[in-house]
């Protein structure tokens, strides 16, 4: 059995925040609006050696969660209970044992696992501690904690860990899920991030729906993948929420959604930015590019839903053009137009629904990620950046022209390049993407984010000894 915590219960009785709290991380998002945790989060309790799963509320009812969310949640939870050795099963104590808290635990029962009653929202020396309907559920002696104040915290972690046993030594499992590629999803809402992602772990483990805004928490998943070259790559896979634009958020729920999006980006290795076939890039595409990019995080295009565009030209074809190659060419062409800051990113043109060239994304993330490792020469680089800047000249700025003297690589994911210069004002950003778009595309480091770290001349010290300065003058 794995070493794996769920935390169960009905709506809004506070599982997402002790999650929170016994994690010691916001990964969940925490709000009073029940139904806001639909899929499993999980994350690793890195001092008791387990992982803990947060669960969507049994027995959500009504509110903006569709009868398809509703019932997809049910499937989460039963698969989080499944899959676990210990349940946290959490009551609230302010609305004492109702009667889903007592079918769910009579559900509980029936399995053959450890089970924790957890009573949340106690104060120190709350009255509420004597009710005797906690004992009535047949699952022990209550556990009292508030995962807001952390009363009762210390108790709890030590009667998980004598449910779990004593923590053995890493295994390869678990050092090989320490060192997977993370890849994320990100993207505006229902472009098919989560069928993506079902479909490349080979299972429905995430919800999806037609509705936008299904997913709301960043989820983590891990899962293998052999390569073309027959090797084994363990991944971890974060599914995140569709990114609204900032002025579009219409509640406290979506903001907080937004933010475990951007996060995840920090935290991936190469980032999947996926964009609807039929709709092309949009400007929040191009806003979300963005994201990726100030993030110097290597980016995979992924246009999904081209079983649309294959359907179409199997049928009467798409106005304005002969086949589905010039459409291919002319959306690519178009794509890099609009996202010219991503200059060389792979695209792949995939399809969740028919598992068309999904595999191309990992290769590519799989090429990707060892690209990031890469030495650039030195003397090669010099001569790249000068011939570059033969080519075309950069632009004058006050009547002077930025100007290069040398350079170096001082590192790696990403790839940062030290230029010496005259004036780093001079640079125009136009041509800075100019040279590190030629750099990429001369080693061959297309979607792999570059850096240029910029150390211009002193100006010349004048009057500070006899005769003129031994210091550079500014040319």
């Amino acid at each position: 059995m794995s070493r794996t915590v769920a935390i169960v219960g009905r709506p809004n009785v506070g599982k997402s925040r002790i999650f929170n709290r016994l994690t010691r991380k916001r990964i969940s998002i925490v709000h009073d609006q029940p139904g806001v945790t639909r899929d499993v989060i999980s994350a690793q309790v890195d001092d008791g050696g387990y992982t803990l799963l947060d669960t969507g509320g049994i027995g959500l009812k009504g509110g903006d969660s569709s009868s398809q969310i509703v019932a997809a949640t049910e499937v989460q939870v039963q698969f989080a209970i499944d899959t676990s050795q210990v349940i946290l099963f959490v009551v609230d104590a302010k609305d004492g044992v109702t009667a889903l808290d007592e079918r769910i635990a009579q559900r509980l029962r029936r399995k053959d696992k450890s089970v924790l009653l957890v009573v949340n929202k106690i104060d120190f020396h709350d009255a509420r501690r004597d009710n005797p309907d906690f004992y009535r559920l047949g699952l022990g002696e209550p556990f009292f904690f508030s995962a807001e104040h952390g009363v009762g915290e210390v108790t709890l972690r030590d009667a998980i860990l004598e449910k779990l046993g004593p923590a053995p030594e890493e295994s390869t499992e678990a050092r090989t899920a320490r060192e997977a590629l993370c890849v994320c999803f990100v993207g505006r809402p229902n472009v098919g991030k989560s069928s993506l992602s079902n479909r490349l772990i080979r299972s429905d483990r995430l919800i999806v729906n037609q509705e936008p805004g299904t997913t709301r928490d960043a989820i983590e998943v891990p899962f293998e993948f052999t390569g073309r070259d027959g090797k084994s790559y363990p991944f971890r896979l974060i599914d995140t929420a569709g990114i609204k634009a900032a002025t579009k958020l219409s509640s406290s729920v979506e903001y907080f959604s937004r933010l475990r999006s951007l996060d995840a980006i920090k935290r991936t290795d190469v980032v999947f930015l996926v964009i609807d076939a039929m709709e092309g890039v949009t400007q929040q595409d191009k806003a979300i590019a963005g994201e990726v990019v100030k993030e110097a995080k290597p980016v995979v295009i992924v246009v999904n839903k081209w079983d649309l565009v294959h359907k179409e030209f199997e049928g009467e074809g798409i106005e304005g053009y002969e086949d589905e190659r010039e459409f291919r060419e002319k959306f690519e062409h178009a794509l890099f137009e609009r996202l010219f800051f991503t200059p060389g990113a792979p695209v792949v043109f995939a399809s969740a629904m028919s598992g068309y060239e999904v595999d191309r994304m990992l290769n590519a993330a799989v090429k990707l990620h060892r690209q990031l490792d890469t030495k650039l020469p030195t003397g090669r680089l010099n001569q790249t950046l000068t011939h570059l800047a033969e080519r075309t000249p950069p632009p004058s700025v006050a009547g002077k022209r930025f100007r290069i003297y040398y350079c170096v690589q001082t590192g790696n994911r990403p790839f940062r390049i030290r230029l010496y210069c005259n004036q780093e004002r001079r640079l125009k950003e136009s041509y800075r993407r100019y040279l590190e778009a030629g750099v990429i595309k001369e080693f061959g480091l297309d979607g792999c984010p570059m850096l240029f770290e910029l150390v211009g001349k002193k100006p010349r010290a004048l009057g500070t000894g006899p005769g003129r300065s031994h210091g550079i003058a500014d040319d």
